[in-house]
């Protein structure tokens, strides 16, 4: 049976719309404290209010709630994820392919967040207790390079930059069929009409724009290893805007890929830098996610190994989209974080 903890009493100071005073008093991102609102989780004078827009007034008393999900036992989590970095406010990891992020009424196997909370991880509160910490996401078949806010204040201040893409990913990606060039796709996204469990370029939808660089073409032109810069957040962004280019990741027949006698158990699209400012001291931070063991098998199979470890290069892959080095942290298993040559 699913618990809900009381976590504070506000009282109104001065009259607004309640998604903006709560935001004001307990941070989060305007969707967080939205869904809180909409799941019946504020009352305001004792009475719940549903609505982002209600207008609180001076002197009135506002509650919130966190919702405590069932979670999997501390000893039912058997696995492990690699950490690249770790400190008082974040965590970045190296997420495996295959490993949902957060609870779900259908997902029925552990998550990143009970793995989070079986380690004992300080996390913040503000997505409630399903989405512990969990800044943004990763499909479950796509591996790579996230952040966990430890707080509040951090998660805000992550959440933030996450809006004006002053925190982003670079992708690597092994494609279907070499791109006729690099370059900026843009185009509106949306619902797949047709299929629900599609997004599409539609008419009317969200505007996105990605940008993909050619990187390796192997033997015959048979596949290319391409990079990819995000600056809009998208569902299936990279995916959708390669699919209206008649180009699909390996592995990835949701939109398309078509398997040449072989079996390919996950797509093959990797997180491998991940940039933020640090939400307390302002310093720009990037970190690297090695590629894992089942792609980077994949990947040498295609290509030659010292091609891949030169383009690779963290330094020589930001050069391709104009970027630089700037503060590198590497994943180091014994240590859960080194710093790496700027």
């Amino acid at each position: 049976m699913k618990k809900e903890r009381l976590t504070e009493t506000l009282t109104v100071d001065n009259a607004e719309r309640l998604d903006k005073f709560l935001h004001r008093h307990i941070g989060g991102s305007r969707n967080q404290i939205e869904q809180l609102i909409k799941k019946g989780l504020v009352q305001v004078n004792e009475k719940v209010v549903k609505k982002a827009g209600y207008k609180v007034v001076p002197g009135e008393k506002v509650e919130y709630t966190i919702p405590e999900e069932p979670s999997y036992e501390a000893e039912s989590v058997d696995f492990d994820v690699p950490i690249i970095y770790e400190d008082e406010e974040i965590l970045v990891l190296n997420k495996p392919s295959g490993l949902v992020v957060h609870p779900a009424p259908s997902v029925k196997t552990p998550t990143l967040v009970d793995w989070l909370k079986a380690k004992g991880v300080n996390l913040s509160t503000i997505s409630g207790e399903e989405r512990h910490g969990i800044v943004h996401r990763l499909d479950k078949e796509t591996s790579g390079a996230m952040v966990v806010a430890k707080n509040n204040a951090s998660h805000e201040k992550l959440s933030d930059q996450l809006q004006n893409r002053s925190m982003g990913r670079y992708y690597v990606a092994l494609i279907d069929y070499p791109l006729k060039e690099s370059g900026v796709v843009e185009a509106p996204i949306g619902r797949n009409p047709a299929n629900r469990l599609k997004m599409g370029v539609v008419k009317g939808g969200r505007a996105a724009k990605t940008r993909f660089e050619k990187l390796l073409v192997s033997e015959k032109n048979r596949y290319e290893l391409i990079g990819a810069k995000l600056y809009t957040g998208r569902t299936h962004q990279i995916r959708v805007h390669l699919a209206s280019l008649n180009r699909h990741i390996v592995g990835d027949s949701l939109y398309g890929f078509k398997s040449r006698n072989d079996k390919i158990k996950r797509i093959l699209l990797h997180a491998y830098i991940l940039y933020l400012d640090h939400p307390k001291t302002g310093k720009t931070m990037q970190f690297v996610a090695p590629i894992p063991y089942d792609m980077r098998e994949r990947l040498e199979s295609c290509f030659e190994k010292e091609q891949l470890d030169e383009i690779l290069d963290p330094c020589n892959f930001l050069r391709r989209f104009g970027d630089h080095c700037d503060r590198l942290f590497f994943e180091d298993h014994d240590t859960g974080g080194a710093e790496g040559s700027g």
